[in-house]
This record gives C-alpha cells, structure tokens and sequence, in this order.
C-alpha cells in the first residue's frame, strides 16, 4: 500500500509540474525537476498516458495535457450520432443493397463512425468502424471538404491509385461540383475496384455534422448507377433541401 500511495504522489507531481508549466516538457526535464529517476518517470508517463491523462505532441517526445473531459464529451456525441442515425443507415442499405457508413472529420481525415450491410453475399464488406481515410480519395471526404469548408490546397494529395485526385486546382473544381448537386463519387481512388457515393448530414439544426453514403464494388456501381443513387440518397438524407 505504501508503494502504491508513492507512486500515486510522483503520479500526481508529473501531473502539477506539467499544468503549471506554460509550453510542453520532455521526460528528462520531469526527471531533473521532480528527481525521479527515468526507469520510474517512464513507468509512470506510460501509466498516464494510457489513462488519457497526458499525450505525445504529434510524433515528438514533448508531453502536454490531454484533454481528457473534451474527449469524453466528444466521445459522447459521437455515441449519440451513430444511435441517431442507425435507421437512416438502414434505409440506405435497403436502397441501394450496398454498405452503408456514416463518416466523421477527424485528424483531417474521414473517420467511420458505423456501417450497415444486410446483403447475404458470399464476401461481405469488410468492417471498416473505427478506420481513417483520406479526404481527397473518397465520396466521404469529399463531402467533408466540401461542407465543412476545408481548403483543398492544405491538403496532402497523395496518389494512390491513377484515378486519385493530386492536383488541388483540379480537386477544388469536383469540390464545387458537389456543392451544386449534393452528393460526391469516389471512382477507385483509394483501392481499386471500390466505389463511393456520399451525401452531407445535417443536424436538426441544420448544422453539417457528417456524411453518410454508400461504398461497393465498381462492378455493380457504375458512373451512371452512382449518379442515380446520389441523388436518392441525398432526398432521402435531406428531405426538406
């Protein structure tokens, strides 16, 4: 127990020393100014940080706060977003007989929040919750640039496949494209032989929260099929726009 109660006050220490300090601090700094030797810090910052309570800058070894109650609200309306939107997913899917997903920004990238897909097809989709993927090369992203007003030329475009956008003058006219229709087609641009169509969603606020859409193989969803299934989508998604 006394042990325990030790480490929980050089815990707390680590914690103090780096909300008092105004600028992020590195684990040989904690080490000189709160004399704990680095076997101990490092125990202690893996603890920490696997606890949410501090994190990394991007990929230096500089600690700041972690904004554990900010994570924790967002977590909460992330949760409140997929409950709110599992029947409209079913509904997509039971139009288009495709998986459905609804899509995040986050860390300038989609994130997947939930997919539907009921077809009883020997291969299924492939479960993609929790995944990233980059803005340029999907109809998610797209819509995420489009209507959440990101600017293109701040984005990295990198090439994966020959259909990938990588050209921003170019990806900022498809990006007005969808302002005007609605909706937002990725042809192979990521993956080959994958598809995506992808409407923005709205809160009943009618603030944009997210996109929601459809992704399958390029064989069963073709330009002209994709086209017809956006404009579905998005009056299904958007029945009063």
């Amino acid at each position: 127990m006394q042990n325990q109660n030790k480490s929980l006050t050089k815990g707390l220490s680590i914690l103090k020393e780096i909300m008092r300090s105004n600028k992020p601090l590195t684990a040989n700094t904690l080490c000189q100014r709160l004399d704990i030797d680095k076997s101990t810090m490092s125990r202690l910052i893996t603890t920490l940080m696997n606890e949410e309570f501090i994190q990394y800058v991007d990929n230096s070894k500089e600690i700041i706060l972690n904004d554990l109650m900010g994570n924790i609200v967002y977590k909460k309306d992330r949760d409140k977003l997929i409950t709110r939107t599992q029947g409209l997913l079913d509904e997509i899917f039971y139009l288009t007989q495709e998986c459905a997903y609804i899509g995040i920004l986050d860390n300038n990238s989609v994130l997947y929040l939930n997919q539907v897909d009921k077809s009883k097809r020997v291969l299924t989709t492939r479960n993609s919750i929790g995944l990233h993927a980059p803005l340029h090369t999907n109809g998610f992203g797209k819509i995420l640039i489009a209507f959440g007003n990101i600017e293109t030329n701040h984005l990295n475009l990198k090439k994966y496949t020959p259909n990938t956008i990588t050209q921003p003058t170019k990806l900022q006219e498809e990006i007005d494209l969808i302002r005007q229709r609605g909706y937002a087609i990725g042809n192979e641009e990521h993956e080959f032989g994958l598809c995506s169509l992808a409407v923005p969603y709205f809160d009943k606020r009618g603030e944009f929260v997210g996109t929601v859409g459809i992704s399958g193989l390029s064989v069963r969803l073709d330009e002209a099929t994709l086209h017809q299934y956006g404009k579905k989508i998005f009056q299904l998604v958007n029945p009063t726009l």
